[in-house]
């Protein structure tokens, strides 16, 4: 079995329960496999990340594993605006948030409701100078656990979501992005658009940001901000203190 997202932004929740915790969300055009189901709930496998989680059987339609097979040859396109709609054939809207996948759109047999979309547009892999300046699209998103859209975030989702706009794939959690990449042993070696991984006081990964010019980190806590980074960490320029352990920095690319 297999699924397709036909809303803008769907929930992905750890447990098969609308009041549990969600884990990450499902944008518009994003396809699946479905693992098992429940009258209400179904278990997927995301197609890009692997990322699994619970999702409510009404907010997705079920596709034939051919159109699932379909969609994972076609080139990925993506939206390329904070948000953006598509009409359908009966003059409905459909919001189309930024990073949001719309090449299915250009498939009859996958766009069923005629959805037209109009607007800008992100494909293939673009030079690494360009990460900065997609990342400055989710400045001042609001931080949200498991959220990846300009309207809530968390750390790991923006810096994927940065990435996948660029034609580049990340893995979800800071955790497994961190698996990911040729460490740096000094700063002085980053590039922008190089990941740097914080951890706790157990030594867990739980927080990641994008390395900018001028050791300045760009990062979801709060809210999306830049801040600067050396050999301790973050230092928060607002409260004029550290708030992340530096653990590693990675080169992606």
């Amino acid at each position: 079995m297999f699924g397709i997202c036909n809303l803008a932004i769907v929930p992905l929740r750890l447990e098969p329960s609308d009041r549990s915790e969600m884990t990450s969300q499902v944008l518009f055009g994003e396809h699946f496999k479905i693992l098992e189901q429940t009258p209400k709930w179904s278990r997927i496998e995301m197609a890009y990340d692997s990322y699994v989680g619970w999702i409510d059987n009404k907010q997705f339609r079920a596709i034939p594993e051919s159109d699932y097979n379909a969609l994972n040859n076609i080139p990925a396109i993506l939206s390329a605006d904070l948000i953006e709609y598509a009409t359908g054939s009966n003059a409905s809207l459909m919001p189309i948030p930024l990073g949001a996948s719309i090449a299915f759109l250009d498939n009859p047999a996958l766009n069923t409701e005629n959805f037209m979309f109009e607007g800008l547009k992100a494909s293939g892999v673009t030079s690494k100078q360009s990460l900065i300046q997609t990342a400055y699209m989710y400045l001042n998103a609001p931080y949200l656990w498991g959220g990846k859209t300009p309207f809530g975030i968390d750390c790991s989702g923006m810096v994927q979501m940065v990435y996948k706009l660029n034609g580049y794939s990340l893995l979800r959690d800071a955790s497994q992005q961190a698996t990911q990449g040729e460490a740096l042993s000094f700063i002085e070696e980053s590039e922008p658009g190089d990941l740097a991984f914080f951890d706790n006081e157990e030594g867990r990964i739980i927080h990641v940001g994008i390395i900018m010019e001028d050791n300045y980190i760009i990062h979801a806590h709060g809210k999306v901000r830049i801040d600067r980074l050396d050999h301790l960490g973050i230092y928060n320029i607002d409260t004029k203190r550290h708030t992340h352990k530096l653990r590693v920095i990675k080169k992606i690319i």
